[in-house]
Protein backbone atom coordinates (compact mmCIF):
# COMPACT_ATOMS: atom_id res chain seq x y z
CA UNK A 1 0.00 0.00 0.00
CA UNK A 2 1.49 3.34 -0.86
CA UNK A 3 0.58 6.86 -0.29
CA UNK A 4 0.94 9.93 -1.29
CA UNK A 5 1.48 13.72 0.06
CA UNK A 6 1.69 15.74 -2.89
CA UNK A 7 -1.40 18.11 -1.83
CA UNK A 8 -1.11 18.60 -5.88
CA UNK A 9 -2.22 14.70 -6.58
CA UNK A 10 -4.61 15.34 -3.46
CA UNK A 11 -7.40 14.91 -6.35
CA UNK A 12 -9.47 17.75 -5.10
CA UNK A 13 -11.48 19.77 -7.53
CA UNK A 14 -11.38 23.27 -5.76
CA UNK A 15 -8.05 24.72 -4.30
CA UNK A 16 -7.31 26.42 -1.29
CA UNK A 17 -7.09 29.84 -2.49
CA UNK A 18 -10.87 29.31 -4.17
CA UNK A 19 -11.92 28.45 -0.85
CA UNK A 20 -10.09 31.57 1.06
CA UNK A 21 -12.28 33.64 -2.19
CA UNK A 22 -15.50 31.89 -1.96
CA UNK A 23 -15.39 32.58 2.03
CA UNK A 24 -14.08 36.41 1.93
CA UNK A 25 -16.87 37.27 -0.65
CA UNK A 26 -19.73 35.30 1.43
CA UNK A 27 -18.26 37.34 4.27
CA UNK A 28 -18.19 40.56 2.86
CA UNK A 29 -21.71 40.21 1.69
CA UNK A 30 -23.41 39.65 4.54
CA UNK A 31 -21.61 42.79 5.96
CA UNK A 32 -23.15 44.89 3.44
CA UNK A 33 -26.83 43.21 3.56
CA UNK A 34 -26.00 44.33 7.29
CA UNK A 35 -24.84 41.49 9.83
CA UNK A 36 -23.17 42.57 12.82
CA UNK A 37 -20.82 40.06 12.44
CA UNK A 38 -20.50 36.39 10.44
CA UNK A 39 -18.84 33.14 9.49
CA UNK A 40 -18.40 30.91 6.69
CA UNK A 41 -17.05 27.57 5.95
CA UNK A 42 -15.93 25.90 2.64
CA UNK A 43 -15.75 22.00 2.27
CA UNK A 44 -14.53 19.32 -0.08
CA UNK A 45 -14.79 15.82 0.27
CA UNK A 46 -14.36 13.05 -1.94
CA UNK A 47 -13.39 9.18 -2.26
CA UNK A 48 -13.93 5.46 -3.41
CA UNK A 49 -15.56 2.77 -1.49
CA UNK A 50 -15.23 -0.85 -3.09
CA UNK A 51 -17.22 -3.66 -1.32
CA UNK A 52 -17.12 -7.20 -2.23
CA UNK A 53 -18.49 -10.87 -1.21
CA UNK A 54 -17.83 -14.14 -1.51
CA UNK A 55 -15.13 -13.54 -3.97
CA UNK A 56 -17.12 -11.23 -6.58
CA UNK A 57 -17.36 -7.30 -6.61
CA UNK A 58 -20.60 -5.83 -5.38
CA UNK A 59 -19.92 -2.34 -5.18
CA UNK A 60 -17.60 0.37 -6.52
CA UNK A 61 -18.98 4.34 -5.04
CA UNK A 62 -17.36 7.44 -5.91
CA UNK A 63 -18.17 10.10 -3.52
CA UNK A 64 -17.78 13.77 -3.79
CA UNK A 65 -19.63 16.69 -2.29
CA UNK A 66 -18.89 20.29 -1.82
CA UNK A 67 -20.34 23.07 0.84
CA UNK A 68 -20.69 26.67 1.37
CA UNK A 69 -21.91 26.73 4.80
CA UNK A 70 -22.92 30.11 6.20
CA UNK A 71 -23.90 32.07 9.82
CA UNK A 72 -24.97 35.44 9.77
CA UNK A 73 -25.69 37.50 13.15
CA UNK A 74 -27.76 40.36 13.43
CA UNK A 75 -27.01 41.48 17.24
CA UNK A 76 -28.04 38.60 19.04
CA UNK A 77 -30.50 36.75 16.25
CA UNK A 78 -28.34 33.94 14.32
CA UNK A 79 -29.02 32.81 10.97
CA UNK A 80 -27.65 30.18 8.69
CA UNK A 81 -28.07 28.58 5.32
CA UNK A 82 -25.85 26.26 3.32
CA UNK A 83 -25.57 25.58 -0.44
CA UNK A 84 -23.54 23.17 -3.25
CA UNK A 85 -23.55 25.86 -5.94
CA UNK A 86 -20.20 27.78 -5.47
CA UNK A 87 -21.94 30.54 -8.38
CA UNK A 88 -21.71 33.90 -7.32
CA UNK A 89 -25.33 34.73 -7.55
CA UNK A 90 -26.12 31.13 -5.54
CA UNK A 91 -23.58 32.77 -2.72
CA UNK A 92 -25.58 35.89 -2.45
CA UNK A 93 -28.44 34.19 -2.43
CA UNK A 94 -27.34 31.97 0.64
CA UNK A 95 -26.03 35.10 2.49
CA UNK A 96 -29.66 36.81 1.63
CA UNK A 97 -31.28 33.68 3.23
CA UNK A 98 -29.63 33.35 6.41
CA UNK A 99 -29.36 36.82 6.81
CA UNK A 100 -32.87 37.31 6.34
CA UNK A 101 -33.51 33.62 9.05
CA UNK A 102 -31.49 35.90 11.32
CA UNK A 103 -33.54 39.01 11.46
CA UNK A 104 -36.63 36.73 12.53
CA UNK A 105 -35.44 34.38 14.58
CA UNK A 106 -35.65 35.31 18.44
CA UNK A 107 -33.07 37.08 20.00
CA UNK A 108 -30.36 34.97 21.97
CA UNK A 109 -28.17 36.80 24.72
CA UNK A 110 -25.43 34.17 24.22
CA UNK A 111 -25.78 33.96 20.78
CA UNK A 112 -22.46 35.61 19.01
CA UNK A 113 -19.28 34.26 17.55
CA UNK A 114 -16.22 33.13 19.81
CA UNK A 115 -14.45 36.14 21.97
CA UNK A 116 -10.86 37.13 20.05
CA UNK A 117 -8.86 35.79 23.17
CA UNK A 118 -9.97 32.38 22.19
CA UNK A 119 -9.71 32.60 18.85
CA UNK A 120 -6.42 30.08 17.63
CA UNK A 121 -3.60 32.20 16.24
CA UNK A 122 -1.45 29.24 15.35
CA UNK A 123 -2.15 26.69 13.42
CA UNK A 124 0.21 23.38 13.65
CA UNK A 125 0.52 21.15 10.80
CA UNK A 126 -0.85 18.01 13.15
CA UNK A 127 -0.02 15.48 9.89
CA UNK A 128 -3.59 14.89 8.86
CA UNK A 129 -3.77 14.46 5.56
CA UNK A 130 -2.10 11.41 3.39
CA UNK A 131 -4.29 11.11 0.04
CA UNK A 132 -4.41 7.20 -1.35
CA UNK A 133 -4.09 7.23 -4.85
CA UNK A 134 -5.48 3.64 -4.61
CA UNK A 135 -7.38 2.56 -8.30
CA UNK A 136 -10.83 0.77 -7.74
CA UNK A 137 -9.08 -2.09 -9.02
CA UNK A 138 -6.84 -2.22 -6.29
CA UNK A 139 -9.02 -1.58 -3.99
CA UNK A 140 -11.29 -4.96 -4.78
CA UNK A 141 -7.94 -7.06 -4.69
CA UNK A 142 -7.38 -5.55 -0.91
CA UNK A 143 -10.75 -6.20 -0.29
CA UNK A 144 -10.80 -9.84 -1.65
CA UNK A 145 -7.67 -10.76 0.03
CA UNK A 146 -9.15 -9.74 3.49
CA UNK A 147 -12.21 -11.86 2.87
CA UNK A 148 -10.32 -14.77 1.12
CA UNK A 149 -7.93 -14.45 4.74
CA UNK A 150 -11.20 -14.25 6.48
CA UNK A 151 -12.44 -18.00 4.68
CA UNK A 152 -9.42 -19.71 4.48
CA UNK A 153 -8.72 -19.79 8.20
CA UNK A 154 -11.08 -22.81 9.39
CA UNK A 155 -12.86 -24.89 7.29
CA UNK A 156 -16.29 -23.63 9.73
CA UNK A 157 -15.95 -20.22 8.46
CA UNK A 158 -18.89 -20.83 5.89
CA UNK A 159 -20.47 -17.33 4.86
CA UNK A 160 -19.28 -13.85 4.63
CA UNK A 161 -21.62 -10.67 4.81
CA UNK A 162 -18.54 -9.10 2.61
CA UNK A 163 -15.29 -6.73 2.95
CA UNK A 164 -14.64 -3.29 2.03
CA UNK A 165 -12.15 -0.91 1.20
CA UNK A 166 -12.57 2.78 1.54
CA UNK A 167 -10.05 6.18 0.82
CA UNK A 168 -11.74 9.11 1.99
CA UNK A 169 -10.28 12.96 2.08
CA UNK A 170 -11.41 16.29 2.35
CA UNK A 171 -10.52 19.87 2.85
CA UNK A 172 -12.08 22.66 4.12
CA UNK A 173 -11.45 26.72 4.69
CA UNK A 174 -13.20 29.05 7.61
CA UNK A 175 -13.08 32.47 8.69
CA UNK A 176 -15.02 34.67 10.62
CA UNK A 177 -15.20 38.28 11.07
CA UNK A 178 -13.72 37.77 14.88
CA UNK A 179 -10.62 37.34 13.27
CA UNK A 180 -10.41 33.42 12.55
CA UNK A 181 -9.22 32.28 9.35
CA UNK A 182 -8.17 28.76 9.09
CA UNK A 183 -8.68 25.10 7.11
CA UNK A 184 -6.39 21.76 6.79
CA UNK A 185 -6.75 18.86 4.46
CA UNK A 186 -7.14 15.41 6.29
CA UNK A 187 -7.81 11.73 5.40
CA UNK A 188 -9.36 8.58 6.09
CA UNK A 189 -8.74 5.08 5.40
CA UNK A 190 -10.06 1.78 6.19
CA UNK A 191 -10.19 -2.11 5.55
CA UNK A 192 -13.26 -4.44 6.76
CA UNK A 193 -14.90 -7.52 6.61
CA UNK A 194 -17.84 -9.60 8.17
CA UNK A 195 -17.04 -13.49 8.15
CA UNK A 196 -19.66 -15.87 9.18
CA UNK A 197 -19.14 -19.09 11.03
CA UNK A 198 -21.04 -22.64 11.12
CA UNK A 199 -24.37 -23.74 9.85
CA UNK A 200 -27.74 -24.36 10.42
CA UNK A 201 -28.73 -23.10 14.32
CA UNK A 202 -24.99 -22.41 15.03
CA UNK A 203 -24.49 -19.56 13.00
CA UNK A 204 -22.44 -16.80 14.57
CA UNK A 205 -21.05 -13.50 13.11
CA UNK A 206 -18.34 -11.04 13.82
CA UNK A 207 -16.67 -8.07 12.20
CA UNK A 208 -13.12 -6.59 12.32
CA UNK A 209 -11.80 -3.47 10.21
CA UNK A 210 -8.71 -1.45 10.59
CA UNK A 211 -8.84 2.89 10.00
CA UNK A 212 -6.04 5.10 9.37
CA UNK A 213 -5.32 8.50 8.24
CA UNK A 214 -2.46 7.04 6.59
CA UNK A 215 -2.47 3.79 4.15
CA UNK A 216 0.95 3.04 5.05
CA UNK A 217 -0.39 2.37 8.76
CA UNK A 218 -3.37 0.29 8.08
CA UNK A 219 -3.46 -3.70 8.81
CA UNK A 220 -2.45 -6.05 6.45
CA UNK A 221 -5.66 -7.42 4.80
CA UNK A 222 -4.92 -10.54 5.88
CA UNK A 223 -4.73 -10.12 9.55
CA UNK A 224 -7.99 -8.10 9.30
CA UNK A 225 -9.34 -11.23 7.74
CA UNK A 226 -7.94 -13.58 9.95
CA UNK A 227 -8.65 -12.24 13.34
CA UNK A 228 -12.26 -11.52 12.05
CA UNK A 229 -12.52 -15.16 11.51
CA UNK A 230 -10.93 -16.08 14.83
CA UNK A 231 -13.63 -13.76 16.28
CA UNK A 232 -16.61 -15.28 14.64
CA UNK A 233 -15.21 -18.72 15.48
CA UNK A 234 -14.30 -18.27 19.17
CA UNK A 235 -18.50 -17.20 19.32
CA UNK A 236 -19.43 -20.91 17.98
CA UNK A 237 -21.95 -22.73 20.69
CA UNK A 238 -22.78 -19.93 22.24
CA UNK A 239 -25.98 -19.91 24.94
CA UNK A 240 -27.94 -18.15 27.20
CA UNK A 241 -26.65 -18.18 31.11
CA UNK A 242 -29.20 -18.03 33.99
CA UNK A 243 -29.76 -14.42 35.41
CA UNK A 244 -27.60 -12.91 37.47
CA UNK A 245 -25.52 -10.27 39.38
CA UNK A 246 -21.05 -10.41 38.66
CA UNK A 247 -18.22 -8.88 37.68
CA UNK A 248 -18.32 -7.47 34.05
CA UNK A 249 -14.75 -7.02 31.88
CA UNK A 250 -15.66 -4.79 28.52
CA UNK A 251 -13.46 -5.44 25.85
CA UNK A 252 -11.36 -2.56 24.81
CA UNK A 253 -13.02 -1.59 21.66
CA UNK A 254 -16.27 -1.34 23.67
CA UNK A 255 -14.65 0.30 26.51
CA UNK A 256 -14.03 3.36 24.49
CA UNK A 257 -18.20 3.60 24.08
CA UNK A 258 -18.16 4.18 27.91
CA UNK A 259 -15.75 6.76 28.11
CA UNK A 260 -18.32 8.48 25.16
CA UNK A 261 -21.11 8.27 27.96
CA UNK A 262 -18.79 10.44 30.35
CA UNK A 263 -18.12 12.70 27.26
CA UNK A 264 -21.85 13.02 26.85
CA UNK A 265 -23.11 14.01 30.18
CA UNK A 266 -20.66 16.32 30.28
CA UNK A 267 -20.56 18.31 27.64
CA UNK A 268 -22.43 21.57 27.36
CA UNK A 269 -25.52 21.04 25.94
CA UNK A 270 -26.63 18.04 28.67
CA UNK A 271 -25.12 20.16 31.36
CA UNK A 272 -27.25 23.74 30.98
CA UNK A 273 -30.48 21.62 29.48
CA UNK A 274 -30.00 19.05 32.80
CA UNK A 275 -30.85 16.32 30.89
CA UNK A 276 -27.30 14.59 32.50
CA UNK A 277 -26.76 12.45 35.19
CA UNK A 278 -23.69 14.53 35.78
CA UNK A 279 -25.02 17.36 36.86
CA UNK A 280 -22.78 19.76 38.65
CA UNK A 281 -19.90 17.34 39.09
CA UNK A 282 -17.09 19.49 37.95
CA UNK A 283 -14.34 19.08 40.89
CA UNK A 284 -16.58 15.58 42.03
CA UNK A 285 -15.43 12.05 41.87
CA UNK A 286 -17.03 11.02 38.79
CA UNK A 287 -14.28 7.97 38.58
CA UNK A 288 -12.50 5.68 41.03
CA UNK A 289 -8.89 7.60 42.43
CA UNK A 290 -6.98 5.39 40.35
CA UNK A 291 -8.30 6.93 36.95
CA UNK A 292 -7.11 9.82 34.62
CA UNK A 293 -8.82 11.08 31.56
CA UNK A 294 -6.41 12.86 29.44
CA UNK A 295 -7.67 15.04 25.96
CA UNK A 296 -4.64 16.02 23.43
CA UNK A 297 -5.96 17.36 20.64
CA UNK A 298 -2.45 17.53 18.61
CA UNK A 299 -1.15 14.27 18.51
CA UNK A 300 -0.06 13.65 14.74
CA UNK A 301 -2.03 11.86 12.66
CA UNK A 302 -4.22 11.31 15.58
CA UNK A 303 -8.43 10.55 14.61
CA UNK A 304 -9.58 13.22 16.74
CA UNK A 305 -6.51 16.14 16.11
CA UNK A 306 -7.27 19.79 15.53
CA UNK A 307 -5.43 22.80 16.01
CA UNK A 308 -9.01 24.66 16.59
CA UNK A 309 -12.32 23.41 16.99
CA UNK A 310 -15.35 24.34 15.08
CA UNK A 311 -15.75 27.80 16.11
CA UNK A 312 -11.84 28.54 15.64
CA UNK A 313 -10.98 28.51 19.09
CA UNK A 314 -7.74 27.35 20.24
CA UNK A 315 -7.68 23.32 21.28
CA UNK A 316 -5.15 22.63 24.45
CA UNK A 317 -3.95 19.73 25.83
CA UNK A 318 -5.79 19.36 29.12
CA UNK A 319 -6.41 16.36 32.37
CA UNK A 320 -10.55 16.00 31.91
CA UNK A 321 -10.55 13.54 34.85
CA UNK A 322 -7.53 14.06 37.49
CA UNK A 323 -7.63 10.82 40.11
CA UNK A 324 -11.03 10.26 39.24
CA UNK A 325 -12.35 13.95 39.78
CA UNK A 326 -13.71 15.81 37.02
CA UNK A 327 -11.74 18.27 35.71
CA UNK A 328 -13.35 19.84 32.94
CA UNK A 329 -16.32 19.57 30.53
CA UNK A 330 -16.74 20.01 27.18
CA UNK A 331 -17.91 23.15 26.07
CA UNK A 332 -18.68 25.03 22.95
CA UNK A 333 -18.78 28.79 23.54
CA UNK A 334 -22.67 29.03 23.20
CA UNK A 335 -23.07 26.33 25.98
CA UNK A 336 -19.65 28.25 27.98
CA UNK A 337 -22.03 31.57 27.81
CA UNK A 338 -24.99 29.55 28.62
CA UNK A 339 -23.22 27.77 31.90
CA UNK A 340 -21.71 31.31 32.69
CA UNK A 341 -18.10 29.40 32.16
CA UNK A 342 -15.68 29.44 29.17
CA UNK A 343 -15.50 27.60 26.05
CA UNK A 344 -12.72 24.81 26.04
CA UNK A 345 -12.66 24.39 22.39
CA UNK A 346 -14.72 21.54 22.41
CA UNK A 347 -17.43 22.66 19.54
CA UNK A 348 -17.97 19.72 17.55
CA UNK A 349 -16.86 17.23 20.13
CA UNK A 350 -13.75 15.64 22.12
CA UNK A 351 -10.10 15.38 20.73
CA UNK A 352 -7.93 12.28 21.34
CA UNK A 353 -9.18 11.34 24.87
CA UNK A 354 -7.10 8.62 26.27
CA UNK A 355 -8.34 7.15 29.47
CA UNK A 356 -5.72 5.58 31.73
CA UNK A 357 -5.58 3.67 35.63
CA UNK A 358 -2.46 4.29 37.89
CA UNK A 359 -2.81 0.63 39.02
CA UNK A 360 -1.83 -0.97 35.13
CA UNK A 361 0.77 -2.70 34.68
CA UNK A 362 2.45 -2.68 31.15
CA UNK A 363 1.45 -7.10 31.65
CA UNK A 364 -2.20 -6.33 31.71
CA UNK A 365 -2.93 -7.82 28.82
CA UNK A 366 -6.86 -9.53 28.32
CA UNK A 367 -5.22 -12.77 29.81
CA UNK A 368 -4.25 -10.83 33.20
CA UNK A 369 -7.87 -8.48 32.93
CA UNK A 370 -9.95 -12.23 33.09
CA UNK A 371 -7.46 -13.21 36.04
CA UNK A 372 -8.47 -10.30 37.59
CA UNK A 373 -12.21 -10.83 36.71
CA UNK A 374 -12.26 -13.84 38.28
CA UNK A 375 -16.17 -15.19 37.71
CA UNK A 376 -18.06 -13.42 35.39
CA UNK A 377 -18.66 -12.13 32.10
CA UNK A 378 -16.60 -10.62 29.09
CA UNK A 379 -18.57 -8.75 26.70
CA UNK A 380 -17.34 -8.08 23.11
CA UNK A 381 -20.74 -6.78 21.18
CA UNK A 382 -23.60 -5.08 22.55
CA UNK A 383 -26.58 -4.14 20.74
CA UNK A 384 -29.13 -1.38 20.94
CA UNK A 385 -28.98 1.97 22.38
CA UNK A 386 -30.28 1.50 25.80
CA UNK A 387 -28.82 4.68 27.81
CA UNK A 388 -30.89 6.94 29.30
CA UNK A 389 -28.17 9.99 30.03
CA UNK A 390 -30.98 12.12 32.36
CA UNK A 391 -30.66 9.06 34.79
CA UNK A 392 -27.59 7.21 33.80
CA UNK A 393 -30.00 3.67 33.40
CA UNK A 394 -28.11 1.40 31.12
CA UNK A 395 -29.79 -1.70 29.18
CA UNK A 396 -28.39 -3.39 26.23
CA UNK A 397 -28.27 -6.49 24.99
CA UNK A 398 -24.78 -8.65 24.90
CA UNK A 399 -23.09 -11.36 23.56
CA UNK A 400 -19.34 -12.74 24.66
CA UNK A 401 -17.66 -15.45 26.85
CA UNK A 402 -18.63 -16.69 30.95
CA UNK A 403 -15.44 -16.50 32.75
CA UNK A 404 -14.64 -19.01 35.75
CA UNK A 405 -12.02 -18.56 37.81
CA UNK A 406 -9.89 -16.49 35.44
CA UNK A 407 -10.53 -18.39 32.14
CA UNK A 408 -13.34 -18.46 29.55
CA UNK A 409 -15.58 -21.43 29.53
CA UNK A 410 -18.24 -20.82 26.74
CA UNK A 411 -19.66 -18.39 24.56
CA UNK A 412 -22.68 -16.67 25.96
CA UNK A 413 -25.70 -14.74 23.88
CA UNK A 414 -28.94 -13.31 23.96
CA UNK A 415 -28.64 -11.88 27.52
CA UNK A 416 -29.34 -8.59 28.46
CA UNK A 417 -26.49 -6.26 30.84
CA UNK A 418 -27.88 -3.56 33.14
CA UNK A 419 -26.60 -1.11 35.46
CA UNK A 420 -26.80 2.68 35.92
CA UNK A 421 -23.59 4.38 34.64
CA UNK A 422 -22.82 6.66 37.41
CA UNK A 423 -22.43 3.57 39.16
CA UNK A 424 -20.43 1.72 36.54
CA UNK A 425 -17.86 4.42 35.80
CA UNK A 426 -17.56 4.86 39.74
CA UNK A 427 -16.84 0.64 39.43
CA UNK A 428 -14.28 0.42 37.17
CA UNK A 429 -11.82 -1.81 38.74
CA UNK A 430 -8.71 -2.08 36.75
CA UNK A 431 -8.09 -1.40 32.71
CA UNK A 432 -6.08 -3.30 30.53
CA UNK A 433 -2.97 -2.41 29.21
CA UNK A 434 -4.71 -3.79 25.72
CA UNK A 435 -5.26 -0.31 24.57
CA UNK A 436 -7.04 0.03 21.40
CA UNK A 437 -8.19 3.21 19.68
CA UNK A 438 -11.52 3.40 18.69
CA UNK A 439 -12.49 6.50 16.80
CA UNK A 440 -10.85 9.31 18.96
CA UNK A 441 -10.95 7.40 22.35
CA UNK A 442 -8.32 5.20 23.50
CA UNK A 443 -8.64 2.94 26.50
CA UNK A 444 -7.95 -0.44 27.52
CA UNK A 445 -9.98 -3.24 28.81
CA UNK A 446 -12.50 -2.63 31.60
CA UNK A 447 -13.33 -4.48 34.59
CA UNK A 448 -16.78 -3.42 36.49
CA UNK A 449 -16.96 -4.53 39.72
CA UNK A 450 -20.94 -5.50 39.37
CA UNK A 451 -23.58 -5.21 36.80
CA UNK A 452 -27.38 -7.29 36.40
CA UNK A 453 -27.26 -10.24 33.83
CA UNK A 454 -30.38 -11.11 32.52
CA UNK A 455 -30.89 -14.52 30.72
CA UNK A 456 -33.20 -17.50 30.93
Amino acid sequence: MTTSSSRADSGFAYSRPFFENLVDSALAHARKLGATDAGAEASEGCGLSVSVRKGELENVERNRDKSLGITVYVGHRRGNASTSDFSEAAVAQTVQAAYDIARFTAEDPVSGLPDEADIAKEHPDLDLFHPWAVTSEQAAELALECEAAALSTDKRITNSEGAGVSAQQSHFFSAHTHGFRGGYASSRHSISVAPIAGRGDDMQRDAWYSSMRSADELASPQAVGRYAAERALSRLKSRKIKTTECPVLFESPLAAGLLGGLVQATSGGALYRKSTFLLDSLGKKVLPKHIDVLEDPHVLRGKGSSPFDDEGVVTRQRRVVDGGRLEGYFLSTYSARKLGMKTTGNAGGSHNLTLSSRLTKPGDDLDAMLQKLGTGLLVIELMGQGVNYVTGDYSRGASGFWVEKGRIAFPVQEITIAGNLKDMLLGIEAVGADTYNYGAKTTGSLLINKMKIAGS
